[in-house]
């Protein structure tokens, strides 16, 4: 009919059924070939063709070693052992070492040799205007392929090669040799004489890396000392929390013992009631301060799990844990000499490797401000050699007449050879009339070096500071302890002749209990003072450089 599109005819119905089923097989079997070289395409690429999920995190170490019957046994060094294992704020301060390490290795970048290579194949084919370019309509191949090394050495040398090939055929009548290929092989090398010359400035930024490892290895150090610290304190506290407890519910004790007999003498007629009512009044209020000590011991106690990671396993989470360690001082108290505690905290604190190892990176980076401000001046020099070779042809006779049968090997063997050698010599001199980029580099290079000499100073001060603070800190305990044992002693002497008083009637309930909360008081206060000093011995080591040393721990770097 008029308007009407053709109808489509059966077998183009087949073909193109047939077209989409080979589609089809194609893309499967395309699909399986990149499922089974997947894996081989990323490690030659690099790219990756699938996202991977990050491993789950490791489960915390060591503790079952630590439990018994149903207990978590530790003494000090057992904590300590768990929390350099199993710490969360260790493994993060690890990271950036990890980095600095990266960043070491990418600073050698510059000096990686490169390797390239192309190829470039182009069919033309023009229509001709004259008799002298051989054809009607002239028909040309070039095929060309490249290949470079490159690379940078240390001193600012650089050093290229290449090598390339072009093969070109025409239908052209004019051309003797066709087809015809072209080689060249060139060495290059290129050298700066002012800017950049040299080892200082190439290798700097691999200088500056190095340092900035160091760094961060002493950063890791400052780390490990605050979680070691933590800890100490932490253990001590929770040794503390324990003793009072137990001196809670011995004053507690007594306290009821002084109530049941105020009964009891009630029940006899002895006393009124409201005599009764001092002592009933120290039972609630002794009972209040056991329920604090109570809950005051498993909140440290839940905090020490955390440092240690006992909090990451649910079976070791619940355990009660028991604590070996005696805050009481054995043998005689530690002296300390605060002149020579000071002189080893300068040699031992990782806070002054950091402020050192910056001040060298300083004197680095004011070393490449005053490379950037020279004239940059390069030699360069090459060598090189061609050839050609191909099919030869007899252009004076119609036809052309066939004379040799050349080709690839033929212009390679000349190249290499250097049949045809190229070579040259080159002076380039770039001489900025002024680099205002390049001054104020150099002045804020003098600025940041004068600003960390100023940070080191400050390091130090706080350093001699904080050792004398320290030394300071364990002579008070000292003689906090010296005078706690006496205040208790006589407490529990004065404690027990009240009691004796009450007995014989001689004495009322009220100065009883007022010697009975002496009593705890004191003891309260004497193993607070024991768990003082040992708290102040941690930080005395911690201040001298000598916390890690102590506890026999070494970090890898």
């Amino acid at each position: 009919m008029p308007g009407s599109r053709p109808a489509i005819g059966k077998d183009q119905l087949i073909l193109s059924k047939s077209f989409l089923a080979f589609c089809l097989f194609a893309v499967c079997c395309a699909g399986v070939v990149y499922a089974q070289t997947s894996a081989r395409l990323e490690r030659l690429t690099g790219i990756p063709v699938r996202v991977v999920s990050a491993a789950p995190l490791p489960p915390p170490r060591g503790l079952q070693a630590h439990v018994k019957n149903g207990n978590l046994v530790l003494s000090l060094d057992d904590a300590i052992s768990l929390a350099l294992q199993n710490n969360t704020d260790i493994k993060i301060a690890n990271a950036p070492v990890q980095l600095a390490q990266n960043t070491l290795h990418g600073a050698y970048s510059p000096f990686d040799p490169q390797l390239l290579s192309s190829f470039n194949s182009t069919r033309t084919k023009t229509p001709t205007t004259s008799q002298l370019q051989g054809a009607a309509v002239e028909n040309s191949l070039s095929q060309e392929t490249e290949f470079s090394y490159s690379e940078e050495f240390q001193t600012g040398t650089n050093f290229q090669t290449s090598f390339y090939v072009d093969k070109y055929s025409t239908n052209s009548d004019y051309y003797f040799l066709n087809p015809s290929f072209n080689t060249t092989l060139q060495f290059t090398v290129t050298q700066p004489l002012l800017r950049d010359f040299g080892l200082t400035p190439n290798r700097a930024p691999i200088l500056i890396a190095r340092r900035a490892l160091r760094q961060s290895h002493a950063e890791f150090e400052i780390e490990v000392n605050t979680v070691v610290l933590n800890l100490v304190t932490q253990y001590w506290t929770v040794v503390f929390d324990r003793e009072n407890l137990a001196v809670q519910h011995k004053s507690l004790d007594d306290a009821q013992r002084s109530n049941d007999r105020d009964k009891k003498e009630l029940s006899l007629g002895a006393v009124a009631i409201v005599d009764t009512y001092r002592s009933e009044a120290q039972v609630a209020s002794r009972r209040l301060s056991f329920i604090q000590a109570e809950y005051t011991l498993k909140q440290d106690e839940d905090t020490l799990r955390r440092i240690i990671g006992a909090d990451l396993d649910s079976s070791v989470r619940v355990m009660e844990m028991q604590l070996t360690e005696n805050p009481d001082p054995s043998g005689e108290l530690t002296a300390v000499d605060i002149g020579a505690s000071q002189t080893r905290a300068l040699a031992n604190r990782p806070e002054l490797e950091q402020a050192r190892l910056q001040l060298e990176n300083d004197e680095s980076n004011l070393r490449l401000a005053h490379n950037n401000l020279r004239p940059d001046l390069e030699l360069s020099g090459s060598y090189g050699g061609s050839g050609i070779g191909g099919t030869e042809y007899d252009l004076s006779v119609t036809p052309p007449a066939l004379l040799s049968q050349g080709g690839f090997s033929n212009s390679v063997s000349q190249a290499f050879h250097f049949s045809y050698p190229t070579y040259s010599v080159s002076l380039s001199l770039n001489l900025p009339i002024r680099n205002r980029t390049a001054e104020a580099n150099l002045g804020n290079a003098m600025v940041n070096r004068k600003t960390d000499q100023y940070h080191q100073r400050g390091i130090t001060q706080g350093i001699l500071l904080d050792v004398s603070n320290a030394a300071h800190r364990v002579e008070q305990a000292e003689l906090s302890i010296a005078a706690a044992k006496i205040s208790t002693d006589l407490a529990r002497k004065s404690s027990h002749a009240e009691e004796r008083k009450q007995q014989l009637g001689d004495e009322s309930v009220f100065f009883v209990l007022e010697a009975q909360t002496e009593l705890a008081q004191a003891e309260a206060s004497l193993v607070q003072a024991e768990v003082n000093y040992q708290q102040a011995l941690a930080n005395l080591d911690r201040a001298t450089g000598d916390l890690l040393q102590r506890h026999n721990i070494q970090l890898s770097h």
